[in-house]
């Protein structure tokens, strides 16, 4: 098998073949890092996860549907899941150091490197942040198109939901961040009508693009 067809075999196949997977696993892995580092803070936490993700691809390869869409959108689809059943893992435990006593030992060069993603994806996790209040459903959709920067066919691919449903969701909640910012500029301006636009105070950056649908 040629090279660029060995590439385009996708994960089924890819998870039968080791050189397949390394190549699938490094085409894929900064992305995957990404996603991760903007839902969580902390390296060894984000490198537990991408390694679990990928994990979860050996067992999951068979699911994946080119037609829904790309590797990336369906990685992130189950990068979701990864995360968050750790969430709830982690939510469980009464005892934090259960948390800790199994985790592999990062070199320090992979701290630096997964610190410095971390850094580099706090916006990410600020816009995030700015979702909170959304409806699960809605916050999903919201999240994978505005942060995760995935289309609409990908989001709902990922989310196991239709097209027009992702649609919906995704009009819902940009209305409602819509709603919010209107609301929050008139609280913090009362007298906005005649104050200059520089001089006005706006709700937080990440709600506003989000909201016009800039993120």
């Amino acid at each position: 098998m040629a090279g660029a067809e060995r590439l385009r075999s996708g994960p089924a196949a890819a998870v039968r073949d080791p050189e397949l997977f390394e190549e699938f696993y490094r085409r894929h892995v900064d992305a995957v890092l990404r996603f991760v580092a903007r839902r969580v803070d902390d390296p060894h936490t984000a490198a537990d996860l991408t390694a679990e993700i990928f994990l979860t691809v050996l067992h999951s390869a068979h699911s994946y549907r080119p037609h829904l869409g790309s590797e990336t959108a369906w990685l992130f689809g189950i990068a979701r899941n990864v995360v968050s059943s750790e969430r709830r893992r982690v939510a469980r435990e009464a005892e934090r150091d259960l948390r800790f006593s199994g985790r592999r030992l990062l070199e320090a060069d992979d701290i630096v490197r997964i610190e410095d993603r971390l850094d580099a994806e706090s916006p990410g996790r600020r816009a995030l942040a700015a979702l909170a209040r959304l409806p699960e459903g809605e916050r999903a959709v919201m999240e994978l198109i505005a942060v995760d920067q995935l289309t609409v066919t990908e989001a709902a691919a990922a989310l196991g939901i239709r097209q027009v449903t992702a649609r919906v969701r995704l009009h819902r909640a940009r209305k409602t961040l819509r709603r919010e910012a209107d609301a929050e500029t008139a609280e913090a301006n009362p007298t906005a009508a005649g104050t200059s636009s520089t001089q006005a105070t706006t709700p937080d950056a990440s709600t506003l693009y989000i909201a016009r649908g800039e993120a």
